[in-house]
């Protein structure tokens, strides 16, 4: 088999295609992209791309946000970003194929060594693609030259770090992983989430990149937004299930939960437990701190 087959089976279909074209893949490389586009008659004028932005997956080399770059240059593609993003679809016209193949070197085969990959070719009128595009142009959202600078932002501080960056193409990376806060400042998560370092300790810094490479969150959120994600995640913790059901936990309940669900020592368990309580607090208005024993978190309004 050709070791640049896929490569072959993309290009002879966008090649093909007359009125329009539909990429869609999580990982996108700008050389990758821009040979795509150049594969595409001039005269094919609605060019959509769908594709994700993760600084994980750009610090790892696997995706480039420049292709905002290459789609401007060329003039006729618009990119939209969807950030639960798996699928790779190639749409020209009527056909499209579908697999496994993302939109760089190495899934191609235009780098070596290749990935071992599959595309098949199918109808574009299939239910499951027609739901999907479907699905997908409603719910991404467009790209700009904003966002990809703030992508390329987190990616460089990543980048620049000494972290052990969880795998871009893990299933789900980020969201299904046993988290848990490790930064004890998260009132200077969301300037870093925007690539503000200014004034930001290095010790700082590494706990903050590590908590944005875990939690993976979509890039543009407003700061509204980004609390609103981050506490439901908080939420999602079984570790404070008890704060959920019944607005309050002690710390003592908190470290146990900790403890059971995995936690090697009392010592790391309270470290934890006074990290996870001072992101629920400042992240969630509604609660605070009270004594009892060493403290109790509740909700409900602070009195004068």
């Amino acid at each position: 088999m050709v070791q640049d087959h896929i490569w072959r089976q993309i290009a002879t279909l966008l090649a093909s295609a007359t009125s329009r074209v539909v990429l869609v893949a999580p990982f996108i490389k700008a050389p990758v992209f821009e040979a795509a586009l150049t594969a595409i008659p001039r005269a094919v004028a609605s060019i959509t791309c769908v594709t994700r932005w993760s600084p994980v997956a750009v610090a790892a080399g696997v995706s480039d946000p420049e292709i905002i770059d290459v789609a401007r240059v060329d003039g006729r593609a618009k990119i939209l970003l969807c950030h639960d993003l798996h699928a790779k679809l190639y749409v020209s016209d009527n056909k499209c194929l579908v697999g496994s193949a993302n939109l760089t070197g190495k899934a191609t085969g235009r780098s070596q060594p290749a990935n071992i990959e599959l595309l098949v070719e199918v109808d574009a009128d299939h239910p499951e693609v027609d739901a999907l595009l479907t699905r997908l142009l409603t719910e991404s959202t467009p790209a700009t030259p904003r966002l990809a600078a703030l992508v390329r932002a987190q990616a460089d501080l990543l980048t620049a770090s000494d972290l052990a960056l969880i795998s871009p193409e893990a299933e789900n990376a980020g969201h299904g992983a046993r988290w848990y806060p490790t930064t004890r400042a998260p009132e200077r998560l969301y300037r870093i989430y925007l690539g503000d370092t200014r004034g930001c300790p290095q010790a700082v810094l590494e706990g903050a990149l590590s908590d944005l490479a875990h939690l993976d969150l979509p890039p543009g959120l407003d700061e509204g937004r980004f609390r609103a994600v981050i506490r439901d995640r908080l939420y999602a913790m079984p570790e404070v299930s008890a704060l959920v059901e019944m607005g309050r936990i002690t710390s003592v309940e908190l470290e146990i939960a900790l403890l059971n669900n995995g936690v090697s020592s009392a010592v790391d368990a309270a470290e934890k437990a006074l990290t996870i309580t001072r992101w629920l607090t400042f992240f969630d208005a509604e609660l605070h701190t009270v004594p009892a024993g060493p403290y109790e978190i509740i909700r409900g309004r602070r009195m004068p």
